[in-house]
């Protein structure tokens, strides 16, 4: 790797989506960048991994199309998207059998508004306050729902009086999932923020995985400008020292990593809140001849109330994105949420038994691919943190010194592109 003799006029340490989106828009403004990054990839937490054929995000991720950043900065045609159907296919064991209640999202597919209207998932009464959730959300600018007075999310779902029913079957496990935390703690307006962006547009799957998100980012700018395998051990003023002793003077410094590590490179203590949800993938190969039973809609997220078990939520990824599998395999990813240390072969002997439950011993017969455990999966994001506004966190920390992501916002793609862009766009007003 060679490193610039002369100082660089932007250095980003950290290659993630925030960093490449700072980059990307320094570039289109005539600066070239320098992005840093100790793994040996670009993308950070959204990467994808090609494993006997397969394609393995690194833990279950989707793309929501309505995500205006993403909007803004994305391909989506190059990207050829994949997209779930919207709802959920609820898991629900009764009298020793299984039951499965779909929820449809009727304002996409309109004729199912009475299956909605008459499945058991909930009231009617909770039905018709959705459509008033929806309302609610629709009608404020995406900035301004995200600066409305916070409590919890579950908080929020008893004060528009929806049905313990349908928090237990539907808003526990769905969003739990989409927060990595079942407790419902998260904040109610990062919560407004998804259930929007959830009902406005699709969640969807590049062909070539999550991954290529970063990628598209990545091929947007010089070969050159990304250097890999660069770990940051040391930050003096505007001047770097890598791992090998090396160092790097910059103009200026953008700092695109997490909490943890702004603190570490400032000689700082480490906050507070740093806090993070964590989460667990285990991907299974499954012969193509298994399908779901054909009473059954396809291509929905699948959900499991019971968030004592080790199944929280399923999806058949190669049945909506056939990209993701071998011609002749199917492709199954589990989640679940809670799990401090994980036991790999423990963990998939004890979905492989639950899973039989649900659809027999063929189950039995599914390969393990791999098991991602994250740890630094989203940033919590409480309603404390959430008080502060849209960036809780400064983007300028000193002259010549900013950071990005979206532990700086709240816990999304949207932000982490987003903060990018904002200080990138905070460097340029500064030249």
């Amino acid at each position: 790797m060679n490193l610039p003799n002369t100082p660089v006029p932007v250095l980003i340490i950290g290659a993630g989506m925030a960093g490449l989106a700072c980059a990307v828009r320094l570039k289109a403004a005539g600066v070239d960048a320098l992005l840093l990054d100790s793994s040996d990839g670009v993308g950070g937490r959204v990467r994808t991994d090609l494993v006997d054929g397969f394609r393995l995000d690194r833990g279950f991720q989707i793309l929501l199309t309505a995500y205006p950043e993403a909007q803004r900065v994305l391909n989506y045609e190059a990207l050829e998207l994949a997209r779930f159907r919207s709802g959920a296919l609820i898991h629900q064991p009764q009298s020793g059998t299984n039951t499965w209640l779909p929820l449809f999202n009727p304002f996409k597919e309109p004729l199912s508004v009475f299956k909605t209207l008459t499945s058991p998932v909930g009231t009617v009464a909770d039905k018709l306050r959705i459509v008033e959730l929806l309302r609610q959300t629709q009608s404020l600018p995406v900035d301004e729902l995200l600066r409305q007075t916070p409590t919890t999310t579950l908080q929020r779902l008893h004060d528009l009086g929806f049905s313990e029913h349908i928090i237990e079957l539907f808003f526990r496990p769905f969003f739990g999932g989409v927060f990595l935390e079942d407790a419902l703690t998260t904040s109610s307006t990062f919560f407004d923020f998804c259930f929007r962006m959830f009902f406005s547009g699709d969640a969807a799957l590049p062909a070539l995985g999550i991954g290529e998100l970063a990628n598209q980012l990545a091929r947007r700018l010089s070969p050159d400008q990304i250097q890999l395998n660069s770990p940051v051990v040391q930050l003096d003023g505007t001047r770097v020292t890598l791992a090998d002793g090396r160092t790097i003077q910059a103009q200026t410094i953008v700092l695109a990593v997490d909490p943890a590590s702004v603190a570490s490179l400032r000689n700082r203590p480490v906050p507070d809140n740093t806090a993070f949800n964590h989460t667990t993938c285990t991907y299974f190969a499954v012969p193509d001849s298994w399908q779901l039973p054909d009473e059954l809609p396809k291509k929905m997220l699948m959900l499991n109330p019971n968030r004592r078990s080790a199944v929280h939520n399923m999806a058949i990824v190669s049945d909506v994105a056939p990209t993701y599998a071998p011609a002749g395999q199917r492709l199954i990813s589990v989640s679940t949420q809670g799990l401090e240390t994980v036991n790999e072969t423990a963990l998939t002997d004890r979905i492989r038994r639950e899973l039989t439950g649900w659809f027999g011993d063929g189950v039995q017969q599914w390969r393990h691919l791999r098991t991602y455990h994250i740890p630094q999966a989203l940033p919590a994001y409480s309603p404390t943190a959430a008080t502060a506004g849209t960036t809780h966190q400064p983007l300028k920390l000193a002259e010549g010194l900013y950071q990005c992501g979206d532990q700086s916002a709240y816990p999304s793609l949207n932000a982490a592109l987003q903060t990018g862009r904002l200080v990138a766009e905070q460097i340029l007003r500064t030249d």
